[in-house]
């Protein structure tokens, strides 16, 4: 019988598919399978980085910081803007075509949303 709901922690359930909590990739008969919807909680140490784009395939992200320092680079048709989260709760939404790049300015706790979970 499939279970209709799921406790745990983030931390601990993020060891599963690169720190992924919702999506596509969790098998069907998890509470946690959606293919609408991607969540993710990861940790980062200060100085850990994504150098390469990330292409913006997804119709929406948003990214929030729990806790840390979070340099956000993100660069659509040749316009290029970075931005910086400080505060926990601060937060950027983008949408498809909007490519990213990121760096932990300190150790930081994420939490991101994106839509729809690709296969």
């Amino acid at each position: 019988m499939d279970r209709t709901w799921y406790t745990g922690n983030a931390d601990d359930d993020a060891g599963e598919n690169r720190s992924w909590l919702v999506g596509h990739f969790k098998d069907p008969s998890d509470i946690r399978h959606s293919k609408d919807t991607e969540v993710k909680w990861s940790t980062h140490p200060q100085g850990d980085a994504r150098h390469d784009w990330n292409p913006g395939n997804h119709d929406g992200t948003v990214l929030i910081l729990v806790s840390g320092r979070w340099q956000l680079d993100l660069r659509t048709d040749g316009h290029l803007e970075t931005v910086v989260l400080e505060r926990p709760g601060d937060y950027a939404v983008w949408g498809r075509g909007v490519d990213h790049t990121w760096e932990a300015l300190a150790d930081s706790i994420m939490v991101t949303v994106r839509w729809p979970s690709l296969t």
